[in-house]
């Protein structure tokens, strides 16, 4: 590490906070103004918002514009060193422009750490607390959030196994208990064994379902079985906990429970997971975006222009919504389509990387 690293990356690192600081007072500032009704019906106390809400909201709006705001920073402080006339004299003394680049991996790097690190254990708990405020007092006071055309909105129907089917119906996370369970077993294309229930309740102490008035079919080839039930103890792959419909679930689990909670509901059958897969992939390549983003940011503003800063960060952030809206594709023809969910995280980073060689190679040296 010479005196130019440091030069660099102190520059680096105070302009970036610098716009992290900014832009996430101008997002409180917004947000509270549009959650004003919402802050006023809870009733909290100011210190209890903080504590309930901002204290969650804050990293989440980090992690989102994390590689947005590196980008910015790096192409504000380029520019003016560019302006300035700092490169053409670092180049004019022999110092070559990969060695002027180097810093810049160096601060990318130890900040794509920082990120990769946050995605995969804090802001996932942090969005815990963020989560559990806008479900209780945002989602619940907006009627398109609760719209449900079946009726039911604490109906299951999930996949225990490769052959088990389980439906629950008007379960109450309080008493643990649900009206309405069935249990199908298919074997081939025909039901080999019913089980039906008017109540069903979580025993705590036995760590199992009790049936109640239930009655059990069973056929085979030569016919139909039928027992019935006062009271029937019996064992489900499926916990009260898993119960859920959570529109966070996939921000408040960690990596590790992420990737824990696809290959369970993956040996039950479950569809639709592409949205968990590209959440988790995510977590990856946007750490990988940042030191990206940052070597780019660097070349475009290092070459020296009439239009001054202005021009650079017009680039920039033109680069920069080109990246975000191919993002956006990516994920939608991964979660609506059969895109692959890997492809589809790193699928940005991909492309940009050749834009970032191809940039690297036009620029004077």
């Amino acid at each position: 590490m010479r005196k130019l690293d440091w030069y660099i990356l102190k520059k680096f690192f105070v302009t970036f906070f610098f716009c992290m600081f900014l832009f996430t007072v101008i997002a409180i500032a917004v947000d509270s103004s549009e959650k004003t009704d919402n802050f006023v019906k809870s009733g909290l106390t100011t210190l209890q918002l903080i504590k309930q809400y901002y204290i969650g909201f804050v990293p989440w709006i980090w992690s989102l514009l994390f590689p947005l705001f590196v980008f910015i920073s790096v192409i504000f402080f380029t520019s003016r060193m560019a302006m300035r006339s700092e490169i053409i004299a670092l180049l004019a003394s022999g110092v070559t422009y990969n060695r002027i680049l180097r810093p810049y991996f160096i601060g990318g790097i130890f900040l794509a750490v920082i990120l990769w690190y946050g995605n995969r254990y804090f802001i996932p708990r942090a969005n815990v607390i963020r989560g559990n405020f806008q479900a209780k007092y945002v989602d619940n006071s907006d009627p398109t959030r609760n719209m449900n055309f079946t009726n039911c909105y604490n109906c299951y129907y999930l996949r225990t196994d490769s052959n088990t089917f389980v439906g629950l119906k008007e379960f109450d996370t309080t008493t643990k208990t649900a009206r309405g369970f069935f249990l199908d077993r298919v074997k081939g294309d025909k039901v080999v064994y019913n089980l039906r229930s008017s109540l069903i309740r979580w025993d705590t102490a036995a760590k199992g379902w009790n049936l109640y008035s239930a009655v059990e079919r069973k056929v085979d080839s030569m016919g139909e079985v039928i027992h019935y039930y006062d009271t029937l103890a019996i064992k489900l792959s499926v916990k009260p906990s898993e119960l859920r419909k959570d529109d966070y679930l996939k921000d408040k689990l960690t990596t590790p429970e992420l990737i824990s909670f696809i290959k369970q509901e993956e040996q039950r059958g479950t569809e639709g997971l592409n949205t968990l897969k590209v959440e988790r992939y995510r977590r990856t390549a946007t750490p990988a975006t940042v030191l990206l983003l940052t070597i780019i940011g660097a070349i475009i503003a290092s070459r020296k222009s009439r239009g001054g800063s202005g021009i650079h960060l017009a680039i920039g952030i033109s680069m920069a919504a080109f990246f975000i809206l191919s993002d956006r594709f990516s994920t939608v023809f991964s979660t609506k389509a059969d895109f692959s969910p890997l492809i589809a995280a790193w699928l940005p980073n991909v492309a940009f990387t050749f834009v970032a060689y191809w940039i690297y190679r036009k620029t004077p040296k």
